[in-house]
């Protein structure tokens, strides 16, 4: 018993979906009797390349002469379907690819056809070719007899020889969207009797990726496991796709910041037995859908989506931000990453709803500028996302104090919180209006090696050396001065450059939040210990060196 997407397969031009610019200059050539002697077909798999070429073969070979419109139950056409046409010869180039392959090809091509009116070679694989058989068929494509027309079918257009391109027409498929992929899976089920909901069919065609046969043999295998009763469950069971209202519920968790929300449906989806590797995948296709609806204003046609996911799409996108789409998809990298390496993909997308959902447990810097952008991004006036507030802690509370027969209970004294090291962003004013914030030297030197030369390195890591050989000794107003040791001149003099300079100032603007001018010094040279002179010893020091080194008694000689 043949596989559906064989019995389906399309028969004439008007079968054909989803590629209507090739079908329309083909049936345009046929009529305008301007059939050229070499075609190349390129696109994905399952596109129809193959099965276009057979139409083109039967229209050429029709009874009546080439006809766009030819009769599929003829019987040229039925043999040409079936494979058993002597006009008409298929040949895989994954496995005939050598020059001798092209040589018999050579040979035959100029023998006549024996039923129809032209002799249609259609090679598959078409990249699979080796240089020399390519090389070897130049000639004949170029040149070939007035009967002889060549079909060449590839999923790799750019392996293709340029020479070879140059004497081809060459179309290239496009990949079907979802509701034409729908449309053929319910003509397939019309067809062959399978109760199948819009829904599970919208799943089916979107794991199809854009192949109508991985498509067909998809529902070919449902069909075959549920009795030809498919539902939305069996697909997910079966083919291993990802539900969309999965996917919708997931990014709703990150819209409403629900941490434990988030990573309880990622529990209930591995408990259900779904690939957590593909769970990655389709979140990351559907954030790509969120940025384009965010950035075109509404849903493109060329979306693989349905028409009850379109409303759901344009509500989703108004909802999550787009510097948190734009940071989640760049945490999610990292669990591809993991995935290509073998890695459980699992941890990673934890770890991402974790950092998304919570971003101020998260304490990279491109965590910090994802919370910036959230802030510039918010309308003026706009209240501030309410924040996962932790667990209240319980105070201590002192005793009463009784003091002359009064008693007094002491007033709560809250803990102030430690003065930070650097006055950056606190709040008192950034150095360009309001008041400066304070700094000492003390607060400089503790941090000049923690964050000062940080900040630096993050911006140059050369210069960051620089600075690290120097320390601050002086600090008055806006100036604060840098010593150099005698044997860091060379350090000192490349800092003095202005374009260093102006890195190391911004640096300190940002970690103390002042404009500070920096001036640099060398420091005195460390003065020698000079040793001891050497005196003579007397015999009482002689003696008691003796007695501590050796501990020795001293003995009376009688």
């Amino acid at each position: 018993m043949a596989a559906l997407y064989r019995t389906y397969r399309p028969l004439t031009f008007s079968d054909v979906i989803g590629q209507e610019a090739v079908v329309r200059t083909l049936r345009n050539a046929i009529e305008h009797d301007q059939v050229r002697q070499a075609y190349l077909f390129a696109g994905p798999r399952g596109t129809g390349k193959t099965s276009l070429a057979r139409i083109l073969a039967k229209a050429l070979n029709a009874p009546a002469g080439p006809s766009a419109d030819f009769d599929p139950a003829a019987p040229v056409a039925q043999a040409i379907a079936n494979g058993t046409s002597l006009d008409v010869v298929e040949m895989d180039a994954a496995s005939q690819r050598g020059i001798d392959d092209v040589r018999e090809i050579r040979e035959r091509a100029v023998l006549q056809p024996v039923e129809g009116g032209y002799k249609v070679y259609i090679v598959d694989e078409a990249h699979q070719l080796t240089s020399q058989a390519w090389n070897a068929l130049l000639k004949l494509i170029e040149e070939p007899p007035p009967h002889l027309v060549f079909v060449f079918c590839t999923t790799d257009l750019a392996s293709v020889l340029p020479t070879v391109r140059s004497r081809c027409q060459t179309f290239v498929f496009q990949r079907p969207r979802l509701q034409e992929l729908v449309a053929v899976l319910r003509r397939v089920c019309e067809g062959e009797g399978i109760d199948a909901p819009d829904a599970a069919l919208a799943l089916i065609a979107r794991g199809a990726h854009g192949s109508f046969r991985d498509a067909v043999s998809a529902l070919d295998q449902l069909a075959a496991a549920t009795g030809k009763a498919v539902s939305v469950q069996d697909v997910l069971q079966l083919v291993g796709g990802i539900e969309e209202d999965s996917l919708f519920r997931l990014c709703d968790t990150i819209v409403d910041r629900d941490t434990a929300g988030a990573l309880v449906q990622i529990e209930e989806l591995a408990e259900q037995g779904q690939d957590i590797g593909r769970l990655v995948s389709e979140l990351i296709e559907h954030l790509r859908q969120l940025l384009l609806v965010q950035h075109v204003g509404h849903v493109p046609e060329s979306l693989p989506v349905t028409e009850e996911t379109r409303e759901r799409l344009r509500e989703q996108a108004n909802q999550l931000p787009e510097p948190t789409v734009l940071r989640l998809i760049d945490l999610l990298a990292v669990a591809v990453d993991d995935m290509r390496q073998g890695g459980d993909p699992r941890l990673p997308l934890e770890l991402a709803l974790v950092k998304i959902t919570r971003p101020q447990a998260d304490l990279a810097r491109e965590a910090l500028a994802h919370r910036i952008e959230l802030l510039e991004s918010r309308p003026a006036g706009a209240a501030p996302p309410a924040e996962p507030k932790p667990a209240p802690a319980v105070a201590h509370v002192p005793e009463p104090v009784v003091e002359t027969g009064v008693e007094t209970a002491p007033e709560p004294v809250a803990d102030a919180p430690p003065e930070p090291v650097s006055a950056g962003g606190n709040g008192n004013g950034n150095g360009d209006g309001g008041t400066p914030p304070p700094l000492e030297l003390d607060q400089l030197r503790d941090a000049w090696q923690r964050d000062v030369v940080d900040a630096v390195r993050s911006k140059s890591i050369p210069i960051s050396t620089l600075v690290a050989e120097g320390r601050p000794v002086g600090l008055e107003g806006d100036t604060v001065t840098i010593e150099f040791a005698p044997a860091a001149g060379f350090h000192r003099t490349q800092l003095e450059d202005p374009r260093n300079l102006a890195l190391v100032r911004d640096a300190l603007y940002e970690v103390t939040g002042r404009r500070l001018v920096v001036e640099t010094i060398v420091g005195a040279p460390d003065e020698p210990e000079h040793a001891d002179e050497p005196h003579e010893l007397s015999e009482e020091d002689v003696i008691s060196l003796l007695k501590d080194t050796f501990d020795a008694e001293e003995v009376e000689d009688h």
